[in-house]
């Protein structure tokens, strides 16, 4: 019997992540890119990958990432990390060409046939995406770690920063939420074959409707919500952008299985890091039920795109999204001139 490898990390998924407090004060002191005119993107408004100016067609996305385990089955934890890594590269609008493997085992524990069956899981999601892993780098580590350094190609014209949101813009989400809701009744124990299936479906399906998207006229930003939770990915938009956003709570498109855990106060310790991150610029309704606040703050691994595009764009961007498989894609709110906060009603 494989060896469950929740067991084996203090965390997982994307709820390993640092608090958004916590990792904008850490880089606070980092140097600007400004001398480098051909980055495109860089580090200052917290988007999802950095981007560098080859020719007047094509431009470089470059991301990595990488977790703990979030559930105990090698080779999904295996695919799940790999979904996750490579969305960074939709979520710039563009297109993957190639990714290389960081791995991280505690060899002398975890048997050489789950960290086969991890990298394989890697390798099986990579294929899909039809991309190569060509190489990568190892290390004898305490917990398993794996995720990837992905790298891809976008036309610098076509490509969607999350600075870019406009007043007016409406929000929709591709992937219903509670990802790490359902990873942590999991590790307890309480989460049945249906709800884990939910689980490994959300977060295996690449998020290729990315590079779609980027070519719509009328989408303006995109990102994709990971660790920070949905609050936390929003607020980066209006920030970026210098907007408000409102979104309504009973818009949101939710894993049927997450909701009754949510209810019972069950999700990672992320949500309460998260939220006490956003602090202020998050502010809730007296209609927003807690359980409400929380899921909309659970970190998400391998979640969705968040699309702002203009109203007479979301018609055709809901048609590629359904068209792509993502069944539960809603409009979730706006965006309009105001401080850079969110506003759930």
């Amino acid at each position: 019997m494989s060896t469950k490898l929740t067991t084996l990390s203090h965390g997982g998924g994307c709820g390993c992540k640092i608090a958004p407090a916590v990792l904008s004060e850490m880089l606070s002191k980092l140097p600007t890119a400004a001398m480098f005119p051909k980055l495109l993107v860089g580090t200052e408004t917290a988007d999802d990958a950095a981007v560098y100016w080859l020719n007047d067609e094509q431009a470089l996305v470059a991301t990595t990432d990488f977790f703990m385990p979030i559930v105990d089955d090698a080779f999904d934890f295996g695919r799940i990390a790999a979904t996750n890594a490579i969305s960074d590269i939709y979520a710039m609008g563009g297109t993957p060409i190639m990714a290389l493997a960081i791995v991280g085992m505690p060899v002398n524990v975890l048997p050489i046939e789950d960290i086969q069956q991890i990298l394989a899981g890697g390798a099986a999601v990579c294929a899909a995406a039809g991309i190569p892993i060509a190489g990568g780098h190892s290390i004898d580590a305490p917990e398993p770690i794996y995720g990837l350094v992905a790298m891809g190609l976008v036309h610098p014209k076509q490509l969607k920063k999350n600075s870019d949101a406009q007043a007016g813009d409406v929000l929709i989400l591709g992937k219903p939420l509670g990802i790490g809701i359902l990873g942590t009744a999991m590790k307890k124990g309480l989460l049945d074959a249906a709800g884990y299936q939910q689980l490994i479906d959300t977060t295996t399906q690449l998020n290729k409707v990315g590079s779609d998207l980027a070519k719509l006229a009328g989408v303006h930003a995109l990102t994709d919500v990971t660790g920070f939770g949905l609050l936390g990915h929003v607020l980066e938009v209006c920030r970026g952008a210098q907007l408000t956003a409102q979104i309504c709570a009973d818009d949101l498109p939710l894993l049927s299985a997450a909701v009754g855990f949510a209810q019972q106060g069950i999700g990672p310790g992320a949500i309460e890091r998260n939220l006490a991150s956003f602090g202020p610029d998050a502010e809730f309704a007296a209609s927003v039920a807690d359980w409400q606040q929380r899921i909309m703050a659970d970190a998400q691994t391998s979640g969705g795109l968040l699309v702002a595009c203009s109203a007479d764009a979301a018609d055709a961007v809901m048609a590629l999204f359904q068209a792509q498989g993502f069944a539960q894609a809603a409009v979730i709110g706006s965006l309009q001139v105001g401080a850079a906060k969110v506003s759930v009603v």
